[in-house]
């Protein structure tokens, strides 16, 4: 039984040694940055705004969320319904997109960076920085006082920043992919792989803690 135990940890170990070298160098790499570094919120400017609901002048029905924005000094009313979101002025009409100019205006305001250019991203790709962000969206590329370039992707209809992406965030994204063996979208923690390396790394470690008693008893 002691040889058979022995056997099993020595080729279970040997098997899952590469995905544990990854779950372990990964996991020193989350421990030592911040994730609110990671999400960029160190290039985010604090910004406050106030709304007077008696200047909205429309009603809507059978809505889940109501909200407001601020775009570039323009009040805007932001609702999600059965549809996905629509975007209004406070008299009801659909706004429209602001344009590029103002897209690097937002950044100026809303981030301590500088904006470079502007384009819009349309088409939902695997492993996008802007996935799980309504499209269409709007990437400015800036740089920060070190000259490092930021992705910074901008709602175009509310002129809110959806997201901040720099280099340590791709890193981040890379790592937790392999961490969670998803290296495809990157998204999913319940996927088979993960679920069978993470059986065999506890039969590993118990065999190991049975060698370990059994040798020294």
């Amino acid at each position: 039984m002691k040889f058979t135990i022995r056997k099993i940890h020595k080729y279970l170990s040997l098997f899952i040694s590469l995905q544990l070298l990854l779950w372990t160098a990964s996991g020193i790499y989350f421990a030592y940055n911040k994730i609110e570094n990671v999400r960029g919120e160190q290039y985010r400017e604090q910004t406050s705004f106030s709304v007077d609901l008696s200047k909205i002048n429309f009603e809507v029905e059978d809505i889940s969320t109501l909200s407001f924005a601020n775009r570039l000094n323009e009040r805007v009313v932001v609702i999600r319904d059965t549809q996905g979101k629509k975007y209004f002025d406070f008299d009801g009409n659909l706004i429209d997109k602001i344009s590029f100019e103002d897209a690097l205006k937002v950044v100026k305001t809303k981030t301590n960076l500088s904006p470079l250019t502007v384009e819009e991203v349309t088409e939902a790709k695997k492993r996008a920085e802007y996935r799980g962000r309504d499209l269409p969206i709007y990437r400015v590329v800036s740089t920060n006082k070190k000259n490092e370039e930021i992705n910074v992707y901008v709602n175009p209809y509310s002129g809110d920043i959806s997201a901040v992406r720099s280099t340590q965030w791709r890193i981040w994204d890379l790592l937790w992919g392999f961490h969670i063996m998803d290296w495809q979208d990157r998204d999913n923690i319940g996927n088979i792989f993960l679920k069978i390396f993470s059986v065999l790394a506890l039969l590993s470690a118990i065999t190991g803690i049975v060698l370990f008693f059994k040798k020294t008893a």
